[in-house]
């Protein structure tokens, strides 16, 4: 029997209510920040794509929020673990300056924390945030490190042999959120 017929995926989100969440993280952030200077920065790959979303829902109201790339490929704590699956490094670009700028940070998945962990890490290499806020598409829960996002689109509950895959049209030519989840073997 081939790996692929051990695994099961399961839709969480339609393009849909991707499409909802994201309208309503647009409108939380507006509501919490109100009309004062902010910018957005996304973590490569789908983080940047969640931010540049939320950017053009709150651009249609009319109130335009600059959008920043940043790559942790190199921050990452498991890097030396990746073997010769090396991650593919993106260039970072924050066309604004950091120092004393509210920054909310996007990412699609929030599940250990260790990726947020990296990307302040990051960020903190471009200069000094007046703050930083944390905006996610997805919440799966088992943190590992104590961070926690302040922007929330769907919370969904999940096992640690699971993982949450989220496909933006943009990167994958697919939507949507789907929970991967590797079989048990029968004849194990």
């Amino acid at each position: 029997m081939s790996d692929s017929q051990n695994i099961t995926t399961e839709e969480l989100l339609s393009p849909e209510r991707i499409e909802s969440a994201v309208i309503s993280l647009a409108g939380e952030i507006r509501e919490r920040c109100g009309d004062n200077d902010f910018a957005f920065v996304g973590i490569y790959t789908r983080g940047v794509t969640l931010a540049k979303r939320v950017a053009a829902v709150m651009a249609e109201s009319g109130l335009i929020c600059p959008v920043g790339t940043l790559d942790i490929s190199l921050y990452r704590d498991d890097f030396d673990n990746k073997g010769t699956d090396l991650p593919r490094l993106e260039s970072s670009d924050i066309p604004f300056p950091i120092d004393g700028t509210r920054v909310i940070l996007f990412d699609e998945v929030i599940f250990t924390g260790r990726t947020i962990r990296a990307a302040l890490d990051g960020l903190m290499d471009y200069g000094r945030p007046s703050k930083i806020e944390l905006a996610v598409l997805v919440d799966r829960g088992h943190r590992e490190i104590p961070i926690q996002p302040d922007y929330v689109g769907e919370t969904v509950s999940s096992e640690l042999n699971q993982y949450v895959k989220v496909r933006f049209i943009e990167d994958d030519n697919k939507e949507g959120v789907f929970l991967v989840t590797k079989c048990a073997d029968k004849n194990e």
